[in-house]
């Protein structure tokens, strides 16, 4: 008898994950490949996305592998991919891409976001040379035979259907979807006064958790797959991750501690603040507010190697604040809770103790997260009952203490928390769904 499986993906900046779930969402697989990738270089922060194709094709034929070896015959019925948020390429309609990516924290296309000021809604997502809609601008004036833009996300999940010119509506907040009236806006169209994209070029929005099809007949004798498995849509990084989490309740929060810094809180109402990079994404009933620092563990990697951060993590003292004032950011440039993408990263003074460093930049990413909260709750959100902990950072106990100091919340490490199982659950949803 074959037992089904759901598979989440998550690709963030550095590596990609697979986390493979039963009918009764525990985790049978958890499998991790790391991958280089380069550091922002001024505004600029590419990557060739025939580069993930090679690391998605690996993953999947090594998760199938450890599949085969568990009890229970286990076979895959459900896909569901998530991926970093305002990633994007140009394609052809086949999928081919005409681009490299164009990553979340690109900050090239300073001309388009002034040209995006003039016509866009104030309280649109879309502001800003980060913004998805800023790099289409640029794509489109590059490549202007593009016929299809392509998030990270839903341009692999594509690559398992061979149908694009599908997305979900949390990775296309940024380009310009209107999430509240659930539709691409007026002002967006080349048949505007007010032209700012072609409609062609936009793909078809549908709600995360969505059966978009059917994986190849070739793919499926691949990987090993169910005969019907399917490819549901996903979502982004941060919110796969909050769903990992378990957060579900109005003032639940997440603070994601990844490459990135990234705060989530259930909110009964959006809120959108491009002043503060804050925005809002519905998810089921609910909607998601918030925003994402470029502030994170980037940065750490910056200045230590991973076996270096965790040779120190013992000698920290949470208890005995360093007094060092930083603001620590990868490149110039920040999105939340302050939008300024002239923002310097600060530093100094560098005390001759590394511990002590990596203590200081610890407690700068956590005043970001602190800010970040107290934002929000001036705006009108409710104060965070309770926040969750997801990425990577969360193993890391002594940042947890510093965080609780500086925040003043109580924080709990979520059972689960890679964003690679938030997607697993999804996939999940889409075959109980179909």
């Amino acid at each position: 008898m074959i037992s089904t499986a759901f598979l989440g993906i998550d690709i963030g900046t550095t590596g990609i994950r697979a986390s493979c779930i039963n009918t009764d969402e525990q985790e049978l697989i958890c499998h991790h490949m790391a991958f280089e990738s380069q550091l922002p270089v001024a505004d600029k922060n590419e990557q060739d996305p025939n580069d993930w194709l090679i690391l998605l094709d690996k993953l999947l034929i090594e998760t199938s592998n450890k599949l085969d070896k568990l009890d229970g015959n286990y076979r895959i019925s459900a896909i569901s991919i998530d991926g970093t948020s305002s990633s994007l390429l140009a394609c052809k309609k086949d999928g081919i891409a005409l681009s490299q990516a164009l990553m979340y924290n690109d900050q090239q296309s300073q001309k388009q976001a002034e040209i995006i000021s003039r016509f866009a809604p104030a309280a649109s997502a879309v502001h800003g040379a980060s913004s998805s809609l800023a790099k289409a601008l640029k794509l489109l004036e590059k490549y202007p035979q593009t016929e299809i833009f392509c998030h990270q996300a839903d341009w692999l999940a594509s690559s398992l259907t061979s149908r694009y010119g599908v997305s979900d509506e949390n990775n296309c907040l940024k380009l310009g979807y209107d999430s509240i009236n659930q539709q691409w806006p007026n002002w967006l169209f080349s048949n505007n006064e007010n032209a700012i994209l072609p409609e062609a070029l936009l793909p078809h929005i549908v709600a995360p958790g969505t059966n978009i099809g059917k994986v190849t007949s070739d793919l499926i004798k691949k990987y090993k797959l169910d005969e019907n498995c399917i490819v549901v849509a996903g979502t982004t990084d941060s919110i796969a991750a909050t769903l990992a989490t378990g957060a579900n309740q109005l003032g639940d929060a997440v603070t994601s501690l990844g490459s990135t810094l990234v705060i989530k809180l259930f909110s009964d109402k959006p809120i959108f603040n491009p002043e503060y990079g804050i925005y809002s994404h519905r998810l089921n009933d609910h909607w998601l507010v918030g925003g994402a620092s470029n502030s994170g563990g980037a940065v750490l990697l910056q200045h230590f190697t991973p076996v270096q951060l965790d040779e120190m993590m013992p000698d920290l003292k949470p208890e005995q604040p360093t007094g060092l004032d930083y603001y620590p950011l990868p490149a110039t440039g920040e999105r939340f809770p302050d939008n300024d993408c002239h923002k310097q990263s600060r530093i100094t003074p560098r005390p001759a103790s590394d511990i002590e460093f990596f203590q200081g930049l610890l407690e700068g990413i956590a005043r970001i997260e602190a800010d970040a909260y107290k934002k929000l709750t001036d705006l009108g959100a409710a104060t965070p009952k309770r926040i969750f902990t997801a990425g990577g950072g969360h193993k890391n106990p002594a940042w947890k203490q510093i965080r609780e100091h500086i925040t003043g919340f109580k924080i709990s490490n979520a059972v689960h928390s890679e964003a690679s199982y938030g997607s697993a659950l999804l996939a999940r949803q889409g075959y109980k769904a179909s």
